[in-house]
């Protein structure tokens, strides 16, 4: 019985526990989801929930006033939110891969996924980032149970196919220019074995004793869309690489990730 729970857990079969929240870090239920949502009390990758905004949140491709933006100034946006939220989260560790999502579900549009090095990294990081505001907005930070992004990557979307558009429920994640790439990533001695698939820009960040004085609000830099499916389908996740896009490194198997989520629920069950 122990083996067929471990062998299952994580998945479709698996009744207890959410596969959504364990592979993308997100339900599209929130609280009210009927599975469990094992939040980890470490782990080297953040969620930045809801964080980046694009300018054409409204209605894609046109501004607040109804006027037609350039897809180049958009990228250009969003490319420069990316790299603020890289210079200033790279300040605690090496950053392994930093994922923007271009879903439109309200679980899943603009969340920024960081993934360092050691989760130490991640812990100073989040600890910093406690009553901070970026672009007049609080930042939302939490650990997050996402360790491959391969599991949590939507395969058709990356193959331009997602049928399913904005709403899938797997990460649409927004590619950066190959240049930003190299040039934020290329600091890192691994640079060239393993590439993360980032795609987002630069994040002003101010703690709000600083956002009153100086009355700034911030920039307004991003470019969000969503995806949400049901349970029980897989959104033709990625397993494997494609050739457009760079993968995150991996950092844990399925089985490790099931032998740490056993491990906090017993923590848990002995604190209480």
């Amino acid at each position: 019985m122990a083996e067929h729970l471990a062998s299952i857990f994580g998945t479709e079969k698996d009744r207890v526990n959410c596969p959504f929240y364990f592979k993308i870090g997100a339900c599209r239920h929130g609280d009210r989801c009927s599975r469990l949502h094992n939040r980890p009390t470490i782990s080297p990758t953040l969620l930045l929930s809801n964080m980046y905004q694009r300018p054409d949140m409204i209605t894609p491709g046109v501004d607040a006033q109804g006027q037609p933006i350039d897809p180049r100034k958009i990228q250009e946006h969003f490319e420069d939110f990316y790299e603020d939220i890289f210079e200033e989260l790279g300040k605690f560790g090496e950053i392994e891969s930093l994922n923007v999502c271009d879903n439109l579900a309200d679980h899943m549009i603009g969340n920024v996924y960081v993934q360092f090095k050691e989760e130490e990294q991640a812990a100073a990081a989040l600890q910093a980032l406690q009553g901070r505001f970026y672009s007049g907005r609080p930042i939302i930070a939490d650990f997050s149970p996402v360790t491959d992004f391969r599991e949590a990557t939507c395969r058709q979307f990356e193959e331009n196919n997602c049928n399913r558009g904005g709403y899938c429920n797997f990460m649409h994640v927004k590619l950066i220019g190959r240049d930003l790439r190299r040039k934020l990533f290329g600091r890192y001695s691994g640079y060239g074995r393993s590439r993360s698939r980032s795609r987002s820009l630069s994040p002003r960040y101010r703690r709000d004793s600083d956002r009153r004085r100086s009355g700034d609000r911030g920039d307004y830099r991003g470019n969000g869309r969503r995806s949400g499916d049901k349970h029980g389908s897989d959104g033709g996740r990625r397993r494997h690489g494609s050739p457009r896009r760079s993968r995150s490194p991996v950092r844990e198997g399925s089985e490790e990730r099931r032998a740490r989520i056993e491990l906090w629920n017993r923590e848990r069950e002995e604190r209480q």
